[in-house]
């Protein structure tokens, strides 16, 4: 692994050499890419008590953080004399991070960049004794250097969807070492086992642990809820909430949306996009719908307005607990969905359109029941969202079919304890 090591660092130095000039006007044009930047690079400013052990989780994104959050404060509950530190890549995931879980962790910084230096610099910083990373986030040199000190290095919440997994085949030669370096590769279902094995994955190291993201539990309780609604003055009328909605996909929602407020004149949208770059652009489609609307960053409610934009940080999983159903984005385009267990966990239906496989296994759960249902066209969709609404029975049914889930899924959250012990 040597070899390889100093192939893939001389391979990544010179490929980053040539792009030099292209990262150098995205760090100055993107403000995004400039967050952590020196931390990426390797200069950490990490104080930790030496003489406990150090747990350190990584979290890519918004996502991740969401659904590792239960398994930290579990994990703080297990070894509370222990160090634990949480990193992410991304701008917005820090900001979650530090929102969620600033009280329970003792450090919140940037992963960094698969640089030998970089690498040895976040280790000699951190000095963590275990490595829990969300979901299949592989980065050769971090894991190579980790196992060189003796660090266990677990993936977590692991999934390999059919789609990635063709990649991933093609260059099984590359990935079967790497994959030997880690202590333990514990995957969401037994589809996702079957596939990294098949990338070549030790058998005797790869396990199926079930979904983190069916351990989440409602954020609010009753008063809270009823709070959250009288503050955006929805005054008893229902609500539709199309969450982490992709380019296009504003228009299908707004196009349904259009087409049952003629039967139900008082129903209310909230529309939160998924990337936040894209909240003017979104605006606009606003204005030109016709349909009066606000923000929630101006503090804008449903008194006089038929939309809400949600464009704060993480307040999407609360307002699930208010909508009526949700729909679930990135699902009408090539992203492959997000996750529909944030709005399950309140009983509340799901619909998504058919392109989903990021998360294939979980609808697979779904939509074998009335929790979630896949449209297939936009007209799919509103007829869908029409009978959540007219259905009285359906839509309860639905409902109890939403909590039931959890019910028979939960327990990933113990299993990774168990296996850190």
């Amino acid at each position: 692994m040597l070899f390889f090591s100093v192939i893939y660092n001389l391979l990544l130095i010179l490929l980053s050499i040539l792009l030099l000039p292209v990262i150098l006007i995205a760090l100055v044009l993107v403000p995004k890419f400039r967050a952590g930047i020196w931390q990426k690079l390797g200069f950490y400013n990490i104080k930790l008590d030496e003489n406990k052990e150090t747990i350190f989780f990584h979290a890519v994104s918004v996502g991740e953080v969401n659904a590792i959050e239960a398994l930290v404060k579990k994990t703080r509950e297990t070894f509370p004399q222990a160090n634990i530190v949480l990193s992410t890549t991304t701008k917005t995931g820090q900001e979650i991070a530090n929102k969620k879980l600033s009280k329970v962790v003792d450090q919140i910084t940037y992963f960094p960049f698969d640089y030998f230096f970089s690498v040895n610099a976040f280790l000699n910083a951190v000095k963590p004794d275990k490595i829990i990373i969300a979901e299949t986030e592989i980065w050769p040199d971090f894991v190579y250097l980790s196992k060189r000190r003796n660090i266990p290095v677990y993936i977590v919440n692991g999934r390999l969807s059919p789609h990635s997994y063709k990649g991933y085949k093609k260059f099984s030669f590359f990935f079967k070492p790497i994959l030997s370096l880690y202590e333990g590769i514990f995957m969401q279902s037994e589809g996702d086992v079957e596939r990294i094995l098949d990338v070549g994955a030790p058998k005797e190291k790869t396990k199926f642990m079930g979904n983190l993201k069916f351990d989440i539990a409602p954020v609010l309780n009753n008063q809270e809820i009823s709070d959250l609604a009288n503050g955006l003055k929805l005054n008893g009328e229902k609500m539709i909430a199309a969450a982490s909605t992709h380019k296009g996909e504003d228009e299908i929602v707004l196009a349904s949306y259009s087409e049952i407020k003629k039967d139900y004149p008082n129903l209310k949208l909230l529309i939160a996009p998924r990337h936040p770059e894209r909240y003017d652009a979104v605006e606009a489609l606003l204005k030109e719908s016709g349909f009066s609307y606000g923000r929630r960053s101006k503090n804008d409610t449903f008194e006089n307005n038929d939309i809400i934009m949600l464009d704060t940080m993480g307040e999407l999983m609360k307002m699930f607990s208010i909508c009526h159903f949700a729909f679930i984005g990135g699902s009408f385009s090539t992203t492959g969905g997000h996750n529909p267990l944030e709005a399950n966990i309140w009983g509340k239906p799901v619909l998504s359109g058919d392109c989903v496989f990021n998360f294939k296994d979980i609808y697979a759960y779904l939509t074998n029941t009335k929790a979630a249902k896949l449209s297939s066209s936009q007209n799919e969709l509103t007829e869908d969202m029409k009978k959540l609404l007219t259905d009285a029975n359906y839509y309860n049914e639905a409902c109890i079919d939403s909590r039931k889930i959890f019910d028979e899924n939960k327990g990933a959250v113990d299993f990774v304890i168990n296996e850190l012990k």
